[in-house]
């Protein structure tokens, strides 16, 4: 039994004082060791899990395995406290599979450090940018990678802006790409695990995988070799055999300011008036300069200009205008005739703003064509037919346009085909995220799951 005495104060501070005694009917004492047996264990216990815990928190060399390490550690926390707490279910859980995607945390030399000009996250391309930015507040987001399906590489290569005509300049992407490639592959051993066929890159200009703005030279360069087993997210895809898509890619649409279409919508409702029967604005040479044997747009916008440039039906012009939403918002018709590849930010804009896209490009393939009903709310017309569009064009106004409208008018479609800086269910990055649940037999943890 313990006696405990009154509170007993010296120079040293305050102190309890405690006696040990037996009582008269009490075993003979034990010998001293057994009697503090109890304590000893006490302290030795606490003694390990102290020093256990400073060893775990040794600051690492590698900022990768930081992440994995605190990660670890408030796990622990977080699901004691998801034990005692009722929590919501997640997003992920039921409609992506309980799908985990690993976002690797590169030096600032691979994407952030290219932010500094304002345009890199603004731009048609911008794509790569958005889609990091949403991943890394995603739901399906995890710090751990032994836990993930997919690991994305966040590299931002159409950042480059050219001095001479502020284009996009990617010559230095293949070799960006490769060393971002061997610095996680030295930090991680998840990409020479699987040999990188469970990550993840964008590619978000003209001809994707190939990182090459002209056709002849993307198709001679090709996919780069440590690429070939990974998963693009690319604007570029065609319904026929080219080796700028032989690898496993997903069609995702250009970056179109979901900002920049809310105003234009605040000013001029999607149901309003549209005087303007069939509208482009863009790149339209008088006479197709030749480079180095190819034509822009395989001559198809001269050909429109030459043929309707002075119809009254059809509003064309060819320079610039920061303020060109307001056309489209007030259009029937929105041509989306190719450039250098077949895709066009038109498209989105087109379906955003509810004007009918008139889609010229032979063989292309559309952004997520499961969830966007590309063909009724679209129309094609063949390249050699662009000099029948008049006549076609005033067919579908006298018969179906209404119900192409009506199409047009459904928010979900505004939604699927624009990033936001936080994803949303069914939006582009979700869309993005359902097309990878469709590929989780590409997934290390989820075959190993499956032959458990």
């Amino acid at each position: 039994m313990v006696e405990l005495h009154r509170f007993t104060q010296n120079r040293k501070g305050f102190y309890v004082r405690m006696k040990f005694f037996r009582t008269r009917n009490s075993k003979p004492e034990k010998p001293f060791c057994f009697r503090y047996f109890k304590w000893l264990l006490w302290f030795s216990l606490s003694f390990y899990f102290f020093a256990k815990f400073l060893n775990n928190h040794e600051p690492s060399a590698s900022s990768l395995k930081k992440t994995i390490i605190s990660h670890s550690q408030s796990n622990v926390v977080s699901r004691a406290l998801s034990e005692s707490v009722p929590q919501q279910p997640r997003i992920n859980q039921g409609l992506l599979n309980d799908m985990k995607v690993y976002v690797y945390e590169l030096p600032s030399k691979y994407n952030s450090d290219w932010l500094s000009n304002k345009r890199c996250s603004n731009h048609l391309f911008a794509s790569e940018v958005a889609i990091h930015r949403a991943l890394l507040k995603s739901d399906v987001r995890t710090f751990d990678p032994s836990e993930a399906d997919f690991f994305f590489v966040p590299v931002y290569v159409s950042c480059n802006f050219s001095t001479i005509n502020g284009f996009p300049a990617i010559g230095h992407a293949r070799a960006l790409l490769s060393s971002a490639v061997e610095h996680i592959s030295s930090e991680l051993p998840f990409w020479k695990r699987s040999n990188g066929s469970d990550h993840v890159f964008v590619a978000s200009h003209d001809y994707g995988a190939c990182f090459h703005a002209m056709e002849d030279r993307a198709m001679a360069d090709g996919i780069p070799e440590f690429m070939k087993n990974s998963i693009v997210l690319q604007t570029f895809g065609v319904k026929y055999k080219h080796p700028c898509q032989d690898v496993e890619n997903i069609v995702i649409p250009p970056y179109i300011s979901p900002k920049d279409v809310k105003s234009t919508l605040s000013k001029s409702p999607i149901d309003g008036r549209r005087d303007i029967f069939v509208f482009f604005r863009g790149k339209m040479e008088v006479h197709p300069k030749n480079v180095s044997g190819r034509y822009y747009s395989k001559r198809v916008r001269t050909e429109i200009l030459r043929k309707y440039g002075n119809d009254r039906r059809f509003y064309l012009k060819r320079h610039r205008f920061a303020g060109y939403q307001s056309e489209i918002v007030r259009s029937v018709f929105c041509l989306c005739p190719l450039g250098w590849a077949p895709w066009s930010p038109r498209l989105v804009e087109s379906v955003a703003l509810g004007c009918v896209p008139v889609i010229i490009a032979d063989g292309i393939r559309l952004p997520f064509e499961t969830t966007v009903p590309w063909s009724e709310i679209s129309l094609t017309v063949k390249e050699k037919d662009v000099a029948k569009l008049g006549t076609l064009l005033e067919n579908v106004a006298a018969t179906n346009l209404s119900a192409i409208q009506r199409n047009l008018r459904d928010p979900k479609l505004r939604r699927a085909l624009l990033f936001h800086g936080d994803t949303q269910i069914g939006d582009a990055t979700w869309e993005v995220l359902v097309a990878l649940s469709m590929k989780l037999g590409r997934s290390h943890r989820s075959s190993r799951l499956s032959s458990a």
